[in-house]
């Protein structure tokens, strides 16, 4: 599996939409798109279940963004950055920021 520039966790800011400059925690990732905790939130109506013990009403749920829609944040600069892959003498990969050279994952 290849190596995503994006993964569950990291922190990242929006940097094109109505929530452009808003910073989250990634939720989910999805092939190109990812989910981001209160961010591009949406009012869903449902309708109640009493079977499976739902009430109905209006959620606020996230909905997904386009991975390019967002950049990763790095905490050294204070800012946004972009995330290249380096792989080591093992075969291991691993990502760092372009602007330091620091490693995300840590």
């Amino acid at each position: 599996m290849a190596l995503r520039r994006i993964k569950q966790g990291d922190q990242i800011i929006v940097i094109a939409g109505k929530d452009k400059g808003k910073q989250g925690a990634v939720l989910r990732v999805f092939d190109e798109k990812v989910v981001v905790e209160n961010i591009n939130m949406v009012k869903k109506h449902t309708k109640a279940n009493p079977a499976k013990g739902e009430l109905g009403g209006i959620l606020d749920k996230e909905m997904s963004l386009n991975a390019s829609n967002v950049a990763i944040y790095n905490p050294n600069t204070t800012k946004v950055d972009r995330v290249g892959i380096k792989t080591l003498e093992d075969g291991r990969k691993l990502r760092y920021f372009k602007s330091d050279g620091e490693v995300v994952d840590i």
